[in-house]
């Protein structure tokens, strides 16, 4: 079995519209204060919400680079235009920086060249993961329905490469070409007047019977609950994973970061870690039942009551 170091932290795009301000702001407090060591960044849900953050970009990407990051910008995960394949191709062919695929189509066109994977893509065992490597991938972000199993699996089947695991945020679970966000509130997705930005964390759904089900957020559909992996992460490490990606939420993620980070370190343990979240992230139930071969939102919790939201 092979044996690593401790992981690198890193911090996914943020999939929510936020508006440029405070979508520049967040990033710039991730570079002041965030113990992560890599960010993705860039529009991934929907290709309208471009315009607000486009314009900061390059002065975000300047400020990350500085405080030392390494920054990787990321895919659209559904391209359905013809601009939308234009800014894919001008973002592969004209970027300095390395890309993360979060869609097949963008594939093709990283041949050869190295890039990253998003947890967009499934991989679902070490045989895509090689054939991905040989075209030039160098990290894959693994979905985040993938079971410990499987993990460690492909992590000793490829001790050499880099694999990351989805370890906390709102699990993305499908993109659709319509938005329900939009006609949730009787508009359409040409003309939704951008309602998704009401709500910086998503969209809540219930079920007829009241009950926590799922979250929009635009045409993509998230789950309900936060995955939270934090007291999970010690076998994984020791089978050589090489990163643990934050999802960004309307939260404190400097916050979140830390605890993670001193956990990794082993400073604290993983129970009080997930009390301090749920007191950083509050109102929202934790999951971690993918990992554990069970539901998506289930919480398995080793012989503790772990401190959770409540509907």
């Amino acid at each position: 079995m092979a044996t690593t170091g401790k992981p690198a932290l890193s911090l996914g795009p943020v999939y929510f519209l936020w508006d440029g301000p405070k979508w520049r702001d967040f990033y710039f407090r991730i570079a002041d204060e965030a113990a992560v060591e890599h960010v993705t960044l860039g529009e991934t849900v929907c290709s309208k919400r471009q315009h607000f953050s486009e314009p900061h970009v390059a002065e975000v990407v300047e400020r990350l680079e500085a405080a030392g990051k390494r920054v990787t910008l990321s895919t659209l995960a559904m391209v359905t235009l013809p601009r939308e394949s234009r800014h894919v191709r001008d973002l592969i062919a004209d970027s300095l920086h390395p890309v993360e695929a979060n869609d097949l189509s963008a594939l093709g066109l990283l041949k050869g060249r190295p890039h990253s994977i998003g947890p967009l893509v499934n991989v679902y065992n070490a045989a895509t993961a090689r054939t991905l490597a040989a075209r030039g991938a160098e990290n894959i972000c693994l979905p985040p329905e993938l079971p410990a199993g499987s993990i460690r699996q492909m992590l000793e089947a490829m001790p050499d490469f880099s694999f990351e695991v989805f370890a906390f945020g709102r699990m993305p679970l499908a993109i659709s070409a319509r938005c329900a966000h939009a006609r949730s509130k009787g508009l359409t997705k040409d003309n939704c007047q951008f309602v998704c930005g009401e709500e910086p964390d998503g969209l809540p759904l219930r079920t007829l019977d009241r009950q926590s089900f799922l979250v929009l957020n635009g045409v993509q559909t998230m789950s309900n609950s936060c995955v939270v992996l934090v007291d999970d992460l010690a076998p994984l490490v020791e089978a050589g994973l090489s990163r643990v990606r934050l999802s960004p939420q309307d939260c404190d993620m400097v916050k979140v970061a830390s605890l993670y980070r001193r956990v990794l370190d082993g400073r604290i343990d993983g129970e009080e870690a997930i009390a301090d979240l749920a007191k950083v992230y509050p109102g929202v139930r934790f999951s971690n039942g993918f990992l554990h071969r069970q539901e998506g939102a289930a919480w398995v919790s080793r012989g503790r009551n772990a401190a959770m939201g409540r509907d």
